[in-house]
């Protein structure tokens, strides 16, 4: 592992434990070149999945893009970080076990919201309003009179 430091190939590792989310392992490794120390995290990848866009483009599947959108719709909001966590290494694992190595950018978004949907519903909105393009304030509307379709508009 090179060291972020130097750029020295010859690191060692001093310490390895599962990590919180008992998915990852966790290693502290240290630089004999600059005595600098740093953390690295392993995870098992079942197989390399590709994300194919709608307009038909396709990239390689990028877990940390998928984890910042998630925390970007989760900012503020009264959720454990582990839970965060959790719920990433859940639909990761849901998408390496649909036997696709190619997986369209649409059924990434639903399984998120699914997820979302689940632990909070200001960031399953937010999540929404970027992966549904809003435009408008009708379309939040809109959106939110879905979730609570028994919620009828004040009438005068």
């Amino acid at each position: 592992m090179r060291c972020p430091f130097c750029g020295n190939i010859d690191t060692q590792v001093k310490d390895s434990r599962p990590a919180e989310d008992h998915v990852s392992i966790r290693r502290r490794r240290f630089c004999p070149a600059c005595s600098g120390r740093f953390t690295t995290y392993e995870r098992v990848q079942l197989r390399d999945l590709v994300v194919v866009k709608t307009n038909g483009r396709r990239e390689d599947f990028d877990r940390d893009k998928l984890e910042r959108s998630i925390r970007i719709s989760m900012q503020k909001r009264p959720v454990e970080p582990e839970r965060i966590d959790q719920m990433i290494s859940g639909i990761v694992r849901r998408l390496e076990s649909m036997g696709e190595t190619d997986i369209p950018s649409k059924k990434i978004g639903e399984i998120v919201m699914e997820a979302l949907a689940r632990i909070d519903t200001v960031a399953y909105v937010r999540f929404a309003s970027v992966y549904k393009n809003f435009q408008a304030a009708d379309d939040f509307e809109e959106f939110v009179h879905e979730l609570r379709p028994d919620s009828a508009p004040d009438q005068d």
